[in-house]
């Protein structure tokens, strides 16, 4: 009787676990869809209601209300012009918190409308559940690779 409830209960932290992952990296590929289509509202619902978003020269906000107008002032209401390729996570869980690295990619477009990669960073981040479901409570943007625009044609 002991083993089936010690395997009943490794088994529920293992789905447990398993759901926890999947959930933080949508966190992650919403993050990206969202600030592609300059969709704010949307960006900032990702943040718990006291987080915090540190991008340096972008600027720093609190609380989702903050993310956004910070989001809108630095880059505007039209999408489109690039897209996030958010790769590697390693992710640490510990009960309703979590902590997380990941690397982001920016492919834009040059003149002629070709893809090139704009610049390589990764964020370090402080995730927490609340109602059941995961969010940013500090994501501190990193850039590792600066913007090279092409030159010439």
């Amino acid at each position: 009787m002991t083993t089936v409830t010690t395997d009943s209960q490794d088994l529920e932290t293992r789905l447990r676990r398993l759901e926890d992952l999947t959930a933080i990296n949508q966190l992650f590929v919403d993050y990206g869809v969202f600030l592609d289509s300059h969709d704010f509202e949307g960006y900032a619902s990702l943040f718990a209601d006291d987080g915090e978003i540190l991008l340096g020269p972008l600027g720093r906000a609190k609380g989702p209300e903050q993310i956004r107008q910070m989001m809108e002032k630095n880059l505007g209401p039209v999408g489109g012009g690039s897209f996030h390729l958010v790769t590697s996570p390693r992710v640490e869980l510990d009960g309703d918190k979590a902590t997380a690295k990941v690397m982001w990619t920016v492919i834009q477009r040059d003149g002629d409308g070709k893809p090139f990669v704009g610049m390589i960073g990764h964020h370090i981040d402080e995730l927490v559940r609340r109602d059941g479901r995961w969010l940013f409570f500090r994501r501190a943007g990193r850039v590792d690779i600066p913007s090279a625009y092409p030159t010439g044609k």
